[in-house]
């Protein structure tokens, strides 16, 4: 795997105790040259999404590279990809070959679009599959411009996520049945999907009962509203939220707006209640509506900027922020695994590797000869640029 879908998911598998190979090209995983970073082909992106991994080099276009490849893939329990379903048979690593090798192996493939459409063949990055699924035109409408991309590698890592769970769900299926099967996650289909799970809207229905999407969600007022030194989020979600919330506003004479009063109503008048909202968090600086929200039992917080997090007092309770002495890179944070298991807890054994470095001790325990990982291993040193 590659970039940010595949490495963030195996990092996952890692985490929660998978002993992963990361197979790298002579070239090495583009994110190596993202920066910042301390020393070159590690960049910071690199570092945060390929802990718990081992590294190996393997030129899969030679011969050689191909066939310890498939003797590595003869004793592993699952194939992670994030290349074109194309390349691997361009590579002769489809999934009939690698099934030939390890009938039980899962083959999981996490890529752009489903191999039974026109776009099969298409090249897909997060920019791409956010204007394509919908998200891109979303943000364009709620700031009443034109589309706009999440600054998150969005689709990547949603698109990573869904991997591990169907790679889970497939290992365990194995244990049920007995054998291994190949498994795809398209990345347009999914973030379609996700999408659409809140604004079908209208269309949900046959024939259509309304537009699509969700009003709340795409309100231009629906954001965090600034303060007279900062900024609030506060959401007042349901009948007692709103009481509480124009008690701490002080305004009691809206209590029987009709606009207001029911959730229906709010609902029907969502870009209203947003629009009042602003208007009075405007009014009071941060301290002030931190002693009018204190007591009032309603969702609400001030706005983190990045820059805050490291002293956000419940991340530091919990030991989200870790930091690690990495052998080549020296010193570096990394954040907790955030899942937590009462018996079989996950762990950062491994920071993110070098390229290759880890190839002699695994071909050692793959059990290959001694000539042989010493061709390896040349052809590794002759392919690094």
């Amino acid at each position: 795997t590659t970039v940010i879908m595949g490495p963030y998911a195996t990092q996952i598998l890692g985490d929660y105790g998978a002993e992963v190979i990361k197979v790298e090209s002579p070239e090495g995983d583009l994110m190596r040259f993202a920066g910042p970073g301390r020393s070159p082909e590690m960049g910071h992106v690199f570092l945060h999404v390929n802990r718990n991994k081992r590294s190996i080099v393997l030129d899969l276009k030679s011969e050689l590279g191909r066939e310890a490849f498939l003797d590595l893939a003869r004793q592993s329990d699952v194939l992670v990809y994030n290349i074109r379903p194309q390349a691997m048979q361009r590579l002769r690593l489809g999934y009939a070959e690698l099934r030939a090798v390890n009938p039980r192996i899962i083959y999981a493939g996490c890529f752009g679009f489903g191999q039974d459409g026109p776009y099969a063949a298409r090249a897909a990055y997060d920019d791409l599959i956010q204007a394509m699924s919908g998200a891109a035109d979303l943000v364009g409408r709620h700031q009443q411009g034109p589309p706009r991309l999440v600054p998150i590698n969005f689709c990547d890592r949603v698109s990573g996520l869904h991997m591990v769970s169907a790679g889970l769900a497939a290992l365990f299926a194995r244990e049920r049945m007995g054998q291994g099967q190949a498994i795809e996650v398209p990345m347009f289909e999914t973030m379609t999907a996700f999408v659409l799970g809140e604004h079908f809207g209208g269309e949900s229905f046959v024939p259509p009962l309304g537009e699509m999407g969700y009003s709340r969600i795409v309100s231009p007022h629906r954001r965090p509203h600034p303060t007279r030194d900062g900024y609030l989020c506060v959401l007042p979600y349901n009948d007692r939220h709103w009481q509480a919330f124009l008690g701490a506003a002080g305004r009691e004479d809206l209590r029987d707006d009709p606009r207001f009063r029911t959730q229906s109503a709010r609902a029907s008048h969502v870009s209203a209640l947003y629009a009042l909202i602003g208007d009075e968090v405007a009014r009071h600086d941060n301290a002030e509506w931190q002693r009018r929200l204190a007591d009032a039992d309603l969702p609400w917080t001030l706005v983190n900027r990045l820059e805050d997090l490291a002293e956000d007092p419940h991340l530091k309770a919990v030991g989200f922020f870790q930091d690690f002495d990495h052998p080549s890179e020296g010193r570096i944070r990394e954040t907790r695994i955030s899942a937590q298991w009462s018996e079989t807890p996950g762990s950062i054994r491994r920071l993110a590797p070098r390229k290759g470095e880890h190839s002699r001790e695994v071909f050692e325990e793959a059990g290959f000869d001694p000539a042989r990982i010493a061709r390896l291993l040349e052809a590794q040193e002759q392919g690094s640029p």
